[in-house]
């Protein structure tokens, strides 16, 4: 009966702290999003949130540096409606918009914005990565 009894602490002990990193995630995972979404915010802060892939697809797409190629995207999503996060994969869906995040050793990084849902067809992004 004992050994149960403490079986089972373990076992709520894990859950509990599964549950308060899930928890944490979404914090960070909604705070880049919205941080990159800012059009008032430090262009050279939003422009370092990017993923690698997605940062050099933008620029090359503009034909200019980040930081000038965000002021002609107009992205502002507006208030959080909600955010899921899975493995290293994030989604953050705004009044506006829906971004698409990964998990990097730099921590959560947009891999897609100014993405549009249609139906059962993948997104439609305005900022995507090759």
């Amino acid at each position: 009966m004992r050994a149960s009894r403490a079986g089972l602490a373990v076992l709520a002990g894990a859950c509990l702290l599964l549950t308060g990193c899930s928890g944490l995630q979404k914090q960070d995972v909604e705070q880049t999003a919205t941080t990159f979404e800012n059009p008032s915010g430090d262009p050279g802060e939003r422009c370092a949130l990017l993923a690698p892939s997605t940062l050099a697809s933008l620029e090359k797409d503009a034909s200019a540096p980040c930081t000038d190629a965000l002021q002609d995207l107009g992205l502002d999503g507006g208030a959080v409606v909600a955010v899921e996060v899975w493995g290293g994969g994030a989604q953050v869906r705004l009044r506006g918009d829906t971004v698409f995040l990964t998990q990097t050793s730099s921590g959560w990084r947009v891999t897609a914005a100014g993405c549009r849902s249609q139906g059962e067809a993948p997104y439609d992004c305005e900022v995507t990565g090759s």
